[in-house]
């Protein structure tokens, strides 16, 4: 192929000829005519511009694709749904639908149901659930609720919490119990949420009413196996009953579901918090093992036994951490107690005590002054309390001596010094240490701290709650104690199939937490385009953006093809 040019009349024309030989000798065996320059330049125009599309959009995929196939995985929709029964004629999708979609919106984006259907137009959502955004008004988000009474919630709970273990193969032998609580708006004076109450606020919002909420969290995977939603201001020891009653039920449950999965002994981990003689006996009494933390004050006498007493556990998965244990009588029952010494815990502590120390001597220095210049009117028992309130703390009290002198506001002068020889006592006796106590008779010493440990899965499970940003309780815009318990179970939801996901990277070598992983898949985008009309509606192609390929071990792990456009 080759261009020729032919002038006519003074203007240049261009033409396509194909040359061959024929019988040896070079011969035109055909010509297309092309046109002038300015032809050839139209349509070349018009070949670019039946390439590139009139418009684009880009759209959410990978991080609401994930979470939706492990939705999909435990039959989340399809379980509210046989417990709930059919769906009203009128509404535009199911209870489970309604439900599970709140949930999803809880790992990726959290809204208000109000914002729901305009963050959904934002992500590729609609295409691969069939879902469109016309059926998701908040109204219909607030009937789906309402559908769903306390005792069928708690039947759904457990069948995902079976589904769970078994879809997923989770290991239940080792569980964590831990308990906190979450601020709300709810007005004062709504009597509509009894659920919501003033108490120990440990977001320190003491002006708000508070949920309380209790976890039992796996070893395995830090994934939720079962939750309690419980009035703010009721204190943790009172709850942990009925969580310990709720999770022997589900343990018989287990026991009862032949052919599903064996049931194995469970070891109930908790903290100090939940410490009471009556709590200790329901445990056992559930028939599950236990390990747990009780306050030093039980066991002074263990406290000063000597460093050479202590042994070290396991370097290579505690460091320095040293241990001894005896047998004690704990809460009426002798049990085996183990005291451990952690070098980390003793920095941490001897670092946070200073600063303790510094804001009370602050405070104290600025009374002696004043005192000292007599400008005070406060009596000395007034006095009195005032230094109190600043040393309340027992460990401030050892080490702090204040001596109040004179007997009238003129006369009246403080001095306080530091006891050095009382601090180091307080450090050698009480910092970096714990007590452990567990019904374990034969574990070893390193099996039962590695036990304890897994507490901070719990722990981790409510910092995530408390993430703005992904997976987090709040906004939560409902003011009755029925929606509130409902948006506690999207929020536990959310929360499990974020773990679950996280639990999935890790077993495929991803090692993320959970917000990377979300921001990584939230990167694998769907770009929409659409190409003008030639009559008829507008042509659309849908396709993946290249991290697609960046993070291609992701999309394999969450089986994100299945969800993607096809190709055209």
């Amino acid at each position: 192929m080759a261009l020729y040019k032919k002038t006519v009349n003074g203007n240049v024309y261009w033409y396509l000829r194909e040359m061959a030989r024929v019988d040896g000798k070079p011969k035109m065996i055909s010509e297309r005519y092309l046109g002038s320059a300015k032809d050839i330049e139209k349509l070349l125009d018009a070949k670019e511009a039946a390439i590139v599309p009139e418009k684009t959009r880009h759209l959410g995929f990978g991080d609401s694709a994930a979470v939706w196939g492990v939705l999909q995985r435990l039959n989340v929709v399809g379980i509210i749904d046989e417990v709930t029964g059919t769906r009203r004629k009128d509404a535009g999708a199911s209870v489970g639908t309604y439900l599970a979609l709140a949930a999803l919106n809880r790992v990726v984006a959290p809204t208000s149901k109000l914002g729901f259907a305009d963050w959904w137009k934002s992500t590729a959502a609609d295409r691969f659930t069939k879902i469109p955004a016309s059926v998701l008004d908040h109204r219909r988000f607030w009937d789906a609720m309402h559908r769903v009474s306390l005792e069928e919630l708690a039947v759904i709970e457990e069948r995902i919490a079976l589904a769970m273990i078994t879809e997923f193969g989770l290991d239940i032998s080792a569980l964590a119990l831990d308990m906190t609580n979450f601020a709300t708006y709810i007005d004062s004076g709504n009597g509509a949420a009894p659920i919501a109450q003033r108490g120990k606020a440990k977001q320190k919002r003491t002006d708000l009413r508070l949920v309380g909420l209790g976890l039992v969290i796996t070893r395995d995977g830090g994934i939720p196996l079962l939750a309690h939603a419980y009035p703010g201001n009721k204190p943790d020891v009172t709850q942990f009953p009925v969580m310990i009653d709720a999770l022997g039920a589900r343990h018989r449950k287990l026991a009862e579901t032949a052919g599903i999965i064996a049931a194995p002994e469970v070891t109930v981990v908790f903290d100090a918090g939940q410490n009471s003689a009556s709590n200790f006996t329901r445990v056992t009494d559930t028939d599950l093992a236990f390990v747990g933390s009780i306050p030093p004050s039980h066991v002074t006498d263990m406290l000063k036994l000597p460093a050479t007493d202590r042994a070290i556990v396991d370097e290579d998965r505690f460091g320095g951490l040293s241990a001894t244990e005896t047998r004690r009588v704990v809460y009426g029952t002798e049990r085996r107690v183990i005291l451990t010494h952690s070098p980390t815990l003793h920095e941490k502590q001897v670092a946070g005590f200073a600063q303790t120390l510094a804001k009370a001597q602050t405070k104290l220095g600025e009374l002696t002054e004043t005192l000292a210049r007599g400008k005070t009117r406060r009596t000395t028992v007034a006095l009195t309390d005032h230094i109190a309130s600043i040393t309340r703390d027992s460990w401030l009290r050892r080490v702090l001596d204040c001596t109040l002198e004179g007997d009238s506001p003129a006369t009246h002068r403080l001095t306080v010094t530091i006891n050095e020889k009382a601090r180091a006592e307080l450090e050698e006796e009480l910092f970096g240490k714990r007590i452990l106590v567990t019904t374990h008779e034969d574990w070893p010493i390193a099996e039962v701290v590695a036990a304890y440990r897994s507490q901070s899965d719990a722990e981790f499970g409510f910092r995530q709650l408390k993430d703005p940003h992904v997976v987090s309780f709040s906004p939560m815009n409902h003011w009755t104690e029925h929606n509130i318990r409902i948006h506690t179970f999207t929020c536990v939801l959310a929360l499990q199939a974020a773990h679950l996901m996280r639990r999935e990277a890790e077993n495929a070598g991803e090692h993320h937490s959970v917000r990377d992983l979300l921001e990584r898949l939230a990167s694998i985008g769907e770009t929409v385009m659409i190409y003008p009309s030639t009559g008829g509606r507008p042509k659309v192609r849908r396709m993946l953006t290249e991290e697609i390929d960046t993070h291609s071990n992701l999309a394999e792990i969450f089986n994100l093809t299945k969800l993607a456009p096809k190709k055209s």
